[in-house]
């Protein structure tokens, strides 16, 4: 499997209205030490940032001094995969890993999920053969069931009652909470946080003033850090038991769902969008494979696409003479059927620590 692919060599056009998404990730994970007018320009957000910190500590004061409990469920394990980050550090692939390796290894496994970004309301269920929107369901747990055959994917707000639901009606014995870091309300067997080592913890700040949705020190919580590497710079552990693993192009699928060698883009023009939260990434991968992006453009993590927002693509694309459209998997599953666009399938190997994972799973 291809190491961390790099960046591309030329800059894509720069299209009117640079997105939301790449705005604050030049914000959250700045590139050099912040001086003192940038620091000052982003000052209204350290107030916002102090209410948050707040917010978090009271909460999880409830919890450790017992105001609040968590709740198990009997002949159940529970595993959760969080981290502290805002989108963007891995997390969706560390579950589809999981919870293939889990399945085959004869459990009966369940995704919990909330299903962020989604129009439905109340509870969802749902298999790789389902015929559901990613409206409905949202693109995360859609992406998860498909890639994820003999799993079943659980989608609400409480997931303390889809856990008993899924252990009721499916008799699932072990619980994958995706997104599960700061959901306290369930109890844990397995803590996994998952950190992508190329940019770390950001800024270092709390929600908005930085990506962190709790402050650093909640890593140690974590009963196994989940490292996505990057080849850079390593990211400290400080001897908390950890693996690393390594992200990589697994396939490209073309408009009509062929699984075709990542190769397949190579020289190619291809104009890429996406909503992502964090989009230079996707541009590094399709560089990493050289393809040559004559175009881009991108809009916030989760992003619902306009009829609107897809002819502009389309046209945009054929203005620049891209040979085709390309995104990400997650993006490609809210897409309506037909719309011309290849994506760029990502697959996980631990190349460090797969005996500690698994010491870590056998006992649950």
């Amino acid at each position: 499997m291809a190491s961390e692919p790099s960046a591309p060599s030329a800059r894509p056009r720069a299209k009117d209205g640079l997105d939301l998404s790449k705005n604050w990730e030049s914000i959250w994970y700045p590139d050099r030490p912040e001086g003192w007018a940038r620091r000052a320009a982003l000052s209204p957000l350290s107030l916002p940032a102090l209410l948050f910190r707040a917010g978090v500590g009271l909460r999880d004061a409830a919890y450790s001094r017992g105001w609040l409990r968590a709740v198990s469920i009997e002949e159940a394990s529970v595993i959760s995969i969080g981290n502290l980050n805002v989108g963007g550090t891995g997390k969706t692939p560390a579950v589809i890993y999981l919870a293939n390796l889990l399945v085959d290894a004869g459990r009966r496994v369940a995704v919990l999920s909330r299903g962020y970004g989604r129009k439905s309301r109340g509870v969802v269920r749902l298999t790789a053969a389902d015929e559901i929107e990613a409206e409905t369901s949202g693109d995360e747990p859609l992406l998860i069931a498909r890639r994820c055959p003999k799993a079943v994917v659980w989608v609400g707000r409480d997931r303390v009652e889809l856990a008993r639901r899924a252990r009721r009606e499916d008799g699932v014995d072990l619980f994958l909470l995706d997104d599960g870091m700061q959901y306290r309300r369930l109890r844990k067997n397995l803590e996994i946080a998952v950190v992508d080592e190329a940019v770390g913890l950001g800024n270092g700040r709390l929600l908005p003033r930085g990506p962190l949705r709790e402050p650093a020190a909640a890593l140690a919580r974590a009963d196994l850090l989940w490292i996505r590497s990057s080849g850079e710079r390593p990211f400290e552990t400080a001897g908390r038991a950890s693996i690393r693993a390594r992200y990589a192009p697994g396939a490209a699928l073309s408009p009509a769902a062929d699984e075709l060698a990542p190769s397949a883009i190579r020289d190619r023009a291809v104009y890429a969008f996406a909503g992502v939260a964090r989009p230079n990434r996707f541009l590094r991968t399709l560089g990493g494979l050289s393809a040559r992006v004559v175009g881009a453009r991108f809009f916030p993590d989760h992003h619902r696409f306009s009829g609107e927002e897809l002819q502009r693509l389309l046209d945009e694309a054929k203005a620049v003479k891209a040979e085709m459209l390309i995104t990400t998997e997650k993006d490609r599953v809210r897409l309506p059927r037909g719309f011309p666009a290849w994506a760029i399938r990502i697959e996980v190997e631990i190349v460090e620590g797969a005996d500690i994972l698994s010491q870590r799973l056998a006992i649950l």
